[in-house]
C-alpha cells in the first residue's frame, strides 16, 4: 500500500519547512500568495496583464533567493517585491505614455461607471469612494489590512513604516469611511 500524494502547502505562518525541496517550497508559496498579490499588484498597477507580469517577477526573485534569508517572513517579502516592482512599472508606463486631455478620452477609465456603482450595493460603492480619497499611503494600508488580511507588522514591513505608522494610517481610513457611513445613515433618515 502506498501512501497518498500530497502537495505540499505553505503554512499561513510562513514558517518553513526543511523536509520541502526548492521547488515544492516555491510551488506552496505560489499556490498561497499568487491571487492575492495579483490583487495587490493591479491595484498599484491598474492594469491585470502588468499585474501578472509582476507577479511572475516577484515569484522569479523568490525561486532566485536564499532560502534562509526569506524564511520567516516570507509574505512581508513577497509583497515587497511585488511592491517594489509595480511601482517601478507604473513609473515607466508613466513616462512612456503620457496622454494628452484628447488622448485621455479615448481611453475608458477602468474604474466603473455610475451605471455600475448605481446597478451595485450602495455601502459598497460609499466605501470605495471614501477608500478612493484617501492617500496613496492610507490606500495601501487599509487595502493591505483589509484586502489581504495581512498583519500590521507585515504591513509595516512592505511599506518602510513603523508599526505606529500603519496604525495610524488605518484607523485614519477606518475614521473617514465611520464618518461617511454615518452621514450618509442621517441623511437616509431625514428622506
Amino acid at each position: 500500500m502506498t501512501a497518498p500524494n500530497k502537495t505540499p502547502t505553505y503554512r499561513q505562518t510562513d514558517g518553513d519547512s526543511p523536509h520541502l525541496t526548492k521547488a515544492d517550497w516555491v510551488r506552496a508559496a505560489l499556490e498561497r500568495y499568487e491571487q492575492p498579490l495579483l490583487r495587490y499588484a493591479a491595484r498599484i498597477t491598474g492594469d491585470v496583464e502588468r499585474a501578472r507580469d509582476v507577479v511572475q517577477f516577484t515569484f522569479m526573485r523568490l525561486w532566485e533567493a536564499e532560502r534562509g534569508k526569506v524564511d520567516g517572513h516570507l509574505t512581508g517579502w513577497l509583497y515587497t517585491v511585488c511592491r517594489n516592482r509595480a511601482r517601478d512599472v507604473r513609473r515607466k508606463e508613466r513616462r512612456m505614455n503620457p496622454l494628452g486631455d484628447t488622448q485621455a478620452a479615448v481611453y475608458p477609465s477602468p474604474k466603473p461607471g455610475p451605471d455600475a456603482a448605481a446597478v451595485g450595493n450602495e455601502t459598497h460603492a460609499i466605501v470605495m469612494e471614501v477608500i478612493d480619497g484617501l492617500s496613496d499611503s492610507h490606500q495601501e494600508a487599509f487595502r493591505l489590512r483589509f484586502d489581504d488580511d495581512l498583519t500590521y507588522r507585515e504591513i509595516a514591513e512592505i511599506m518602510g513604516v513603523s508599526l505606529g505608522k500603519v496604525s495610524k494610517l488605518v484607523t485614519t481610513a477606518l475614521e473617514a469611511l465611520r464618518a461617511r457611513l454615518r452621514a450618509e445613515t442621517d441623511l437616509a433618515q431625514e428622506v
